[in-house]
């Protein structure tokens, strides 16, 4: 007998995981033609409202451009989709095992399976694509779904409800809205898995009442993500592709380049690219068309306080880029010099357009600086030396890298995304989000005739020699 653990929660969202469940039940997982029709509907329906989503992304931002929406999130949601549809079908059939020689003629087989009905937290920064991710992968592997996104992108959260509620039935896809409260009670409900994405703190009490219904979790956090610019880098190549990650959508991006390792020969000219880099790419700073505003006041403030802390602490903050006056949440981009480790910038994950600087002399000594830190969820290196690059990669542990620029490893989608230690755990995109969310079911069908009746009693001379070479 299963035993029954209640889920305390005043939202109404048992009834509707229960819905869920039950249609599972009832019609069993879906082919792969249901599975590439779902994700076309979906794909269609995301581009007759993408510009409804690019308002409501900018109404919640207090302003984000459309063009670096389309870029940023709907772009990448569309070849993921292309992507899932075109490989779906082919990750469905059964993968052949190899069998031990006494097992011969029997065949072994892994099946994937739905886990059935799967939960989606997502986050305020990116509030259509990371909802939308891991929605697909959940379709791809033939689960039911049921999204929480972001109460702080009000706009957004109910754009998507009513986007999804017209091309999917609430027994398939179900969007629910609301503050802290539900979020607490949505993680405690007995999903068959759980994503989100947050940060760590938010993250550490989602496994928490994940954990009382022993519900699996894949976990995507952040961190401090560093780039290391190796000592025989292109730094002007580098200060644009740093620049490009730190400055979309102001830096609020979790695998953003979080401060800068660079050769201390090197770190003047550095600073002088990103500069003219950041005036390139933003002819009127803060005020730009195309550059973000920060997304809450909180946030903005909190952003603020850091560099403070910092010029108290000795730190010395250069604005990049034209010095242009704003009246909005639009925080200037800027560098920050002579960074120590008692800074809350260097504690903290900034997520804003603040860019420490970090000076070393050997490669081994950037190297141990990102050791002595937590994993971050993507670390970044530029460099032409193969063999710094394997150095780097082989005594480095981080979610995901990108050699020779920033962010690119995301929009991979034949790559998994996902964090280590303290920047998450598990993975999603490609077959690694169709594996994350289904059931890897080991079959072994046996043969009529086959050689296990050997190691079965009576035994006899002939046992006996098939153990000694099973033994050997």
């Amino acid at each position: 007998m299963t035993a029954q653990f209640p889920v305390k929660d005043d939202f109404l969202l048992s009834p509707l995981l229960a819905k869920q469940r039950a249609a599972f039940m009832r019609d069993g997982p879906p082919s792969a033609a249901q599975r590439r029709a779902d994700l076309r509907k979906l794909k269609r329906a995301l581009l007759a409202r993408r510009a409804q989503f690019e308002a409501a992304i900018s109404k919640d931002f207090g302003y984000r451009s459309a063009y670096e929406t389309r870029i940023m999130e709907v772009i990448p949601i569309i070849q993921a989709i292309n992507f899932l549809r075109r490989n779906v079908a082919k990750w469905m059939r059964p993968e052949k095992r190899r069998i031990s020689l006494h097992f011969i003629p029997g065949r072994a087989r892994v099946h994937y399976q739905p886990l059935g009905v799967v939960g989606i937290v997502s986050p305020w920064n990116y509030p259509l694509s990371l909802a939308i991710m891991p929605l697909l992968s959940a379709i791809a592997a033939g689960n039911r779904a049921i999204l929480k996104p972001s109460e702080l992108t009000v706009a957004t959260s109910e754009l998507l409800k009513s986007t999804l509620r017209d091309i999917f039935p609430e027994d398939q896809v179900a969007v629910v809205t609301g503050g802290p409260e539900l979020g607490a009670a949505f993680s405690r409900l007995p999903f068959d898995h759980l994503v989100f994405t947050g940060s760590a703190q938010v993250g550490r009490m989602v496994m928490r009442e994940a954990a009382e219904n022993l519900v699996p979790v894949t976990l995507e956090l952040g961190g401090k993500s560093p780039t290391l610019i190796g000592p025989d880098a292109d730094i002007e190549t580098a200060a644009s592709s740093v620049a490009y990650g730190k400055l979309a959508n102001a830096g609020q991006t979790c695998i953003a380049p979080d401060y800068v390792l660079v050769h201390e020969k090197d770190a003047a000219s550095f600073v002088a690219s990103y500069d003219a880099t950041a005036a390139a790419f933003y002819p009127d700073g803060a005020a730009d068309k195309n550059y973000s505003a920060i997304a809450s006041a909180r946030h903005y403030t909190r952003l603020r306080r850091l560099l403070e802390d910092a010029e108290n602490k000795g730190a010395r903050v250069i604005q990049t880029g034209p010095q242009t006056a704003v009246l909005t949440r639009k925080l200037p981009s800027a560098i920050v010099l002579n960074v120590t480790d008692d800074m809350a910038i260097m504690r903290e994950e900034i997520f804003g357009p603040i860019l420490p600087i970090v000076t070393y002399r050997t490669l081994d000594e950037a190297i141990a600086y990102i050791n002595h830190r937590p994993r971050p969820l993507a670390l970044y290196y530029f460099g032409n030396s193969s063999e710094d690059r394997l150095k780097v990669l082989t005594r480095t542990t981080s979610g995901n890298v990108t050699v020779n620029d920033t962010l690119m490893h995301y929009v991979q989608n034949a790559l998994p995304f996902g964090g280590v230690g303290m920047s998450g755990m598990g993975a999603y995109h490609g077959i690694e989000g169709f594996k994350s969310l289904s059931h890897a079911k080991g079959v072994f069908e046996q043969s009529r005739w086959n050689l296990g009746g050997l190691l079965r009693p009576p035994f006899n001379r002939t046992s006996d020699w098939v153990i000694r070479y099973l033994l050997r």
